[in-house]
């Protein structure tokens, strides 16, 4: 996978802004769904260090997990594109795109594994953090769910055939998990 020339965590907001924005094939929402996620990790960090230190650590381990995942995702693309530019008599293109269609698999698999983690603790912190942050924690929750749901979907974009059914499937049921804590959260 070729790796982009600078990571998306190197740019300024105004910079990631523009960059998500221009007529680009990357990032997009595969990236923008890792740094929505390591940024719902951010705010259950912060919740919980009013409270509870392993949730915080916890926290603090998957936004260090999700945020390179960003240039992960837009360098799992890139490679996809290259393999479907080879040209169609090649004859090791279709391997070439299987194994690159692979890749733009297992990265939004494991943003949306993150995501739902994150949206798990944060609901928690709502239910049994510090009253104060409560809004805090509910908006990690309501982050990390879309992000879930935009992994997910984006992952299903990616399936074909049997290739990465039971990832899509797996993606699916984590985003509707997520879903589910949204809503137990809005009851709150």
């Amino acid at each position: 996978m070729p790796e982009p020339e600078r990571s998306l965590l190197d740019l300024t907001v105004r910079e990631l802004l523009d960059s998500v924005a221009a007529r680009t094939p990357a990032p997009g929402g595969g990236g923008v769904a890792a740094l929505v996620t390591a940024m719902a990790a951010g705010l259950t960090a912060m919740a919980a260090r009013f409270g509870d230190g392993a949730v915080a650590a916890r926290a603090d381990e998957l936004r260090a997990t999700a945020a390179p995942l960003a240039d992960q995702d837009a360098a799992a693309y890139g490679g996809f594109l290259e393999a479907t530019r080879r040209p169609r008599d090649d004859p090791d293109r279709a391997d070439a795109v299987a194994r690159a269609r692979q890749d733009t698999i297992a990265v939004p698999v494991v943003i949306a594994d993150v995501a739902g983690e994150v949206a798990g603790l944060a609901a928690d912190l709502v239910l049994n953090g510090n009253p104060n942050l409560r809004s805090d924690a509910a908006a990690a929750v309501h982050l990390a769910a879309g992000a879930a749901a935009t992994a997910a979907e984006l992952l299903a974009a990616n399936v074909k055939g049997e290739q990465g059914v039971a990832e899509r499937d797996r993606a699916r049921e984590i985003a509707a998990a997520a879903r589910v804590l949204t809503e137990q959260v809005d009851r709150e």
